[in-house]
């Protein structure tokens, strides 16, 4: 009986090409996009479980309680709550710090910067990241000594046997130009790419004499601290254990914090599980933690992967229920002969596997083509193998099961259900009943339109993202770094820059990015970000200066007793003439400053974030780490040629790198540069395959009424109206789709546009634009074969009648 049943399904299948091709075609895509999410979905829940220790891993975090009960919490801490919490708390079995670092190592003649790491001597005995050579429990015991990954063995020494080789290693935030030997003392597997922590070169973590004495380091967070509980520990009771301890060891020093800065605030300390870091929003993976991630993108993707699967399926059903009335007869005699009810389901839902198998074939081939782009577009790096995991391949035959099912059950009950006597003397018709059908075409249309507004709405924010005007002009600019550059290095460094004549100005600046607290109006603190600058660096950005002046040489104290502040900083302190204000660093004796001007607000954080007070200062005991560098346009490549052959002159032993500003801008949204592809390629998926599912239906429905057309062009009929007629019913369908897509899209938007604060204004055009699209775009679908029908010899379609 199986053979039977297959053999019929194959010569089903082999009549109807074009049927059976939609099909396939429509299910394979879906079932790839599905795949691929769960891919990505595995991978993401997978995050940090390899290691051993799990899920007893925690991270120390605090939240900080102003007087007002406004909190802050923070993942990061300083040298003494790992120690400390580890030496009261019987709970707690180890800990590690963590943080990221930089260093210059050289080889050769070659300087380059390394992103690199610190930890304890613990982080081996802690993490599950295996060495290929060494010891794990004394690799970091010495504090000259470092350990490398297997890929950085490889690319610095050529081989993966380093151990006991040295690096020549200056700590870029130090002080002094000498490199140092390190000896390497473990080479370790490279880290899985499913880890918050990724390593190629570990340093040992170095606490001098002064900073483990000084208790005022219970207040400077800058790195992770690790800890691994006991199976049986109590987290609410190690929590209260551990503020208890923080409140005693640190009373001394919360009342000098209140008296010499008035710091009020509360700490509390709490737990975060290891695992939960990569997708926590309140507490993400940073300071040396990599590849945090938002759930809400898992989200959108199972969505976008969903709503093609649903498509795929949704046409299944509307093609072979549409198809049904050309099997309306076999299916009668089967009845006729005996057929029953289950076994005609039976027939069908094979059929439905039997395409569903094809289709899986193909969604395998099609997802290793697709994989690398994917990978490009979600900074992933999945890979084919991934898919043959137990659990994924779990999941695989049960969306194979799943989606047979659903493609092929309902027809199933359908086409079984006939009556054998209407089937057979040509009086059954599902003309004015298939309300399913039409509503399934409408889901369709309504998924592919909510898609492509969402689509066009995230398009419309990254072009403004991309090109709202910043405050200052980044055309032109190179930027390079150098730390702890002083005065007299700036100053020589320009003067040597500017003796080419393609470079404009040349403005030093702080590295990184600075914030502080001072006094204003009296007692009121203010925070804000703290920027070194000198006298070039407003006209070099073209920054305009709204109230005052900028610093100036004519005044030399501008030095040691000028600021400026941009707009926020004014607006936050409500100074009505902010011009000979005050502010107050009181926490550094004698150190005032008067504001002699005031900024236009720019952009200098992305615009994901809004703008915050800044303050500008030429304090001579700040030093520099950054560069701008303005060059006339179009002389890119002598420009750069003189600023390396300066910079390598000047400082020799320091790593050389330069970035276009108005390019490093622009990479500040690669997120949405990403976000923009994939719902593009989302959008066009889904339209492609309602399209096609729609171009079936439309076959089958000029199939049908093959005839009637034939009639119509006896009786006069043009080519044009008989278009119209066979293409109004879907169109109809398609418009009628948006008035379920608009209204959500249009909260789907909204709220994802909150969390922009910079933002575009929700359009009409976007919703008229996706609606002309989705009406233009069917109808080509559905004209095609219209107009095909239509011009058909109506002989033909009526010499059998």
């Amino acid at each position: 009986m199986f053979r039977n049943y297959l053999t019929i399904t194959l010569r089903t299948l082999a009549h109807n090409k074009v049927y059976s091709a939609i099909n396939v075609i429509g299910l394979s895509i879906g079932l790839a996009a599905a795949m691929l999410i769960m891919l990505y979905t595995k991978d993401e829940v997978s995050f940090d479980q390899f290691h051993a220790n799990n899920p007893h891993i925690y991270r120390i975090t605090s939240k900080s309680i102003t007087p007002e009960g406004a909190e802050n919490v923070d993942g990061n801490t300083g040298h003494f709550q790992g120690p400390k919490f580890s030496a009261g708390v019987p709970e707690i079995r180890a800990f590690v710090r963590y943080k990221a670092d930089r260093r210059d190592i050289k080889k050769g003649t070659e300087v380059k910067s390394y992103e690199s790491f610190v930890a304890d001597s613990s982080f081996f005995s802690i993490f599950s990241f295996p060495l290929r050579s060494g010891n794990p429990k004394t690799a970091l015991n010495a504090p000259k000594s470092v350990v490398i990954s297997e890929k950085m063995a490889e690319q610095h020494f050529g081989t993966t046997e380093a151990l006991g080789k040295t690096l020549l290693v200056k700590d870029s935030f130090g002080e002094g130009n000498q490199f140092e030997p390190y000896t390497v003392t473990g080479v370790s597997k490279n880290c899985p790419q499913n880890s918050s922590i990724k390593f190629d070169v570990l340093f040992p973590n170095v606490v001098s004499k002064q900073e483990i004495e000084s208790n005022e380091n219970w207040f400077n967070v800058f790195q992770n601290t690790f800890v691994v509980l006991q199976p049986t520990a109590d987290l609410k009771k190690v929590e209260a254990t551990m503020n208890r301890i923080y409140l005693a060891d640190a009373k001394e020093a919360i009342k000098m914090m209140a008296e010499k800065y008035g710091d009020k605030n509360k700490v509390v300390y709490a737990f975060q599980p290891f695992t939960d870091m990569h997708l926590s929003k309140d507490l993400p993976a940073q300071n040396g933690l990599q590849d945090s991630s938002n759930p809400m993108f898992s989200y959108i993707l199972s969505g976008i992967a969903l709503f093609i699967l649903l498509i795929a399926c949704i046409n299944f059903v509307n093609l072979t229920v549409a198809r049904s009335l050309k099997r309306a007869k076999e299916i009668g005699v089967r009845k006729v002969v005996g057929g029953g009810r289950g076994q005609l389901i039976m027939q069908f839902l094979g059929e439905s596997f039997i395409l569903c198998f094809a289709a899986f074939a193909f969604a395998l081939a099609l997802l290793q083509l697709v994989l690398p782009i994917f990978n490009e577009l979600s900074n992933k790096a999945l890979s084919f193998s991934y898919l043959f995991d137990f659990e994924l391949v779990l999941g695989y035959i049960g969306l194979f099961i799943a989606t047979g099912l659903l493609a092929g059950f309902y027809p199933a009950l359908v086409l079984s259900n006939y009556s054998p006597v209407q089937t057979l003397y040509s009086r059954f018709n599902l003309s004015g009943k298939n309300y399913l059908q039409k509503g399934l075409v409408v889901l369709q249309f309504s998924l592919a339109s909510f898609l492509t507004i969402a689509t066009l709405t995230i398009y419309s924010q990254f072009n403004y993202l991309t090109n709202k005007h910043l405050g200052y002009n980044d055309k032109n600019i190179i930027t390079i770094g150098k730390s702890h550059m002083s005065r007299n290095e700036a100053k020589l460094l320009k003067e040597e820059l500017l003796k080419s004549p393609h470079i404009v100005d040349v403005a030093p600046k702080n590295g990184g990015s600075w914030g502080t607290i001072a006094k204003v109006n009296g007692e009121t603190q203010q925070s804000f970000a703290y920027e070194t600058v000198d006298a070039t660096y407003f006209p070099l950005l073209q920054i305009p200066i709204l109230k005052g002046r900028n610093f100036s040489a004519d005044f030399p104290s501008d030095s040691t007793k000028a600021v400026l502040v941009n707009e926020t900083f004014v607006k936050k302190v409500g100074w009505k003439k902010p011009l000979g204000q005050v502010v107050n660093f009181w926490y550094n004796e004698g150190e005032k400053y008067t504001v002699i001007g005031v900024v236009k607000d720019h952009h200098f954080e992305p615009l994901n974030a809004e703008i915050k007070p800044q303050l500008f200062t030429m304090k001579p005991s700040n030093l520099y780490g950054k560069v701008f560098i303005k060059i006339k346009p179009g002389t890119e490549t002598a420009s750069l040629r003189h600023l390396e052959k300066t910079y390598k002159k000047l400082f020799p032993i320091n790593p050389y790198e330069y970035t276009f500003m108005d390019e490093e801008n622009i990479k500040r949204y690669e997120a949405e540069a990403k976000w923009k592809q994939i719902m593009l390629f989302g959008a066009i998926l889904t339209i492609f395959i309602s399209c096609i599912g729609l171009f079936g239906l439309a076959t089958l429905s000029a199939e049908r009424r093959t005839k009637e057309i034939g009639i119509r062009k006896v009786l006069g009929a043009s080519v044009a109206s008989i278009t119209t007629l066979l293409s109004a019913d879907f169109l109809k369908l398609v418009s009628f789709s948006f008035i379920f897509a608009f209204p959500a899209a249009y909260f789907a938007i909204k709220e994802w546009l909150q969390n922009y604060p910079y933002r575009i204004d929700i359009s009409a055009w976007t919703f008229a634009i996706a609606a002309v699209l989705s009406i233009l775009i069917a109808f080509f679908t559905v004209s095609f074969q219209s107009i095909r029908a239509a011009m058909s010899n109506p002989v033909k379609s009526l010499k059998t009648e």
